[in-house]
């Protein structure tokens, strides 16, 4: 195990991405639309989409696996886990979930 000086440091970072994505032309298909119209009001082309089975949690809890290995740490070495998010899997809290 690593050893680390007092204080907060950030010593591993980690990331997760949805597997499936939806495209502008994917929405066009939906309502009257088009990817032209919603890409020059909006930049956006395409979203990522959570499947049944993806969560924030379940991302969070991948994006902390990889930066738990990054910090070479066992994760009941860790103190606190911060988590910001606009989209909570509950109202009540996602990071003690994680």
């Amino acid at each position: 195990m690593k050893q680390f000086l007092p204080g907060v440091s950030v010593v591993g970072s980690g990331s997760a991405c949805l597997s499936a994505t939806l495209t502008n032309d994917d929405l066009s298909q939906l309502v009257d639309t088009s990817d032209e119209w919603i890409a020059t009001r909006t930049g956006i082309r395409q979203r990522h989409v959570a499947s049944a089975a993806e969560s924030l949690g379940s991302l969070a809890a991948d994006a902390a696996r990889q930066a738990l290995a990054m910090a070479e740490m066992d994760a009941l070495d860790l103190h606190l886990i911060v988590l910001a998010t606009s989209t909570p899997d509950d109202l009540f809290c996602s990071a003690c979930q994680v």
